[in-house]
């Protein structure tokens, strides 16, 4: 197969993808502060926006036709695309919060998922947190094998292998099969696409230029799910958790980046005997 030359960038290009990066970074940074039981999910997208619009950028979600938010947020058996509305958090909800801004041209697109703290049974906190670290930890599998890798399709095996060797003993987590990572740069969704699964096709080559957004979806149960009435919100069919987490990484010269970490993913990347390398 063939990779159009558009999906891989200069170094300057590259460069100008970092400050979007870190403005998403901010704005989930200030959205994950204020996750608290009674705090709807329309009041986190208000401060997503507040942070976006304060550093002179502008919510890509927004961007996109017929989407309105500048966050995605998606609660329990909802996986992504969550509509943000009225809804009230409460103690032990699994939130999971998609965000992107858009700066001169440029894009950024990162998620999170947290555990409304607060008083809520032990077992199923311990659950859903279990989940999150899982889903956390296999995207940074998958960004350490990009490190390394020739084609994408390794990154997806690497997700795969961490889900799979983490998974609890009572029954493997699912990993949602329509929905995948992809292509980022002057628009939030490029090619190519970035399975988090193994699949039998290699993938793009893995070299200098290619910006990608590595996003992990896994949920509890079985992995088939349904669009809700909203027209948007993706939700398990067996109502299993679920959990999202993202980041928009660049591979240059000098080695791997990831764009909406501030420190570039040293601190998640270590473990792994990886250090990214600023972009020269």
């Amino acid at each position: 197969m063939a990779f159009r030359s558009s999906a891989y960038k200069s170094a300057a290009q590259l460069r100008s993808m970092i400050e979007p990066g870190l403005i998403t970074a901010a704005a989930l940074d200030a959205v994950r502060a204020m996750i608290a039981p009674g705090v709807t999910t329309l009041d986190l997208d208000a401060e997503a926006s507040r942070v976006i619009r304060s550093r002179g950028a502008r919510s890509n979600f927004q961007l996109v036709r017929g989407y309105r938010h500048t966050i995605c947020a998606s609660v329990n058996e909802q996986v992504v695309h969550g509509i943000p509305g009225d809804r009230a958090l409460q103690a032990g909800d699994l939130v999971s919060i998609d965000a992107g801004a858009e700066l001169r041209g440029w894009n950024g697109d990162s998620a999170i998922s947290v555990v409304v703290p607060g008083d809520a049974p032990a077992e199923l906190v311990a659950a859903r947190r279990r989940l999150s670290d899982v889903t956390e930890g296999s995207l940074w599998a998958g960004i350490a094998r990009l490190a390394t890798a020739s084609h994408l399709g390794e990154v997806g095996a690497a997700i795969q292998e961490y889900i799979e060797a983490n998974s609890p003993a009572t029954g493997s987590y699912g990993i949602l099969r329509d929905y995948v990572g992809h292509g980022i740069g002057r628009k939030m969704h490029e090619s190519p696409s970035v399975f988090n699964y193994r699949t039998a096709d290699p993938g793009a080559p893995v070299r200098p230029g290619l910006a990608v957004a590595i996003e992990p979806m896994v949920v509890a149960g079985d992995q088939e799910t349904f669009v809700e009435d909203d027209g948007w919100t993706v939700s398990t069919i067996d109502r299993s958790d679920g959990s999202h987490w993202e980041h928009s990484v660049a591979v240059h010269d000098g080695g791997i980046w990831v764009l909406t970490a501030p420190d570039g993913g040293a601190d998640k990347l270590a473990p792994f005997g990886v250090v990214p390398t600023e972009i020269g």
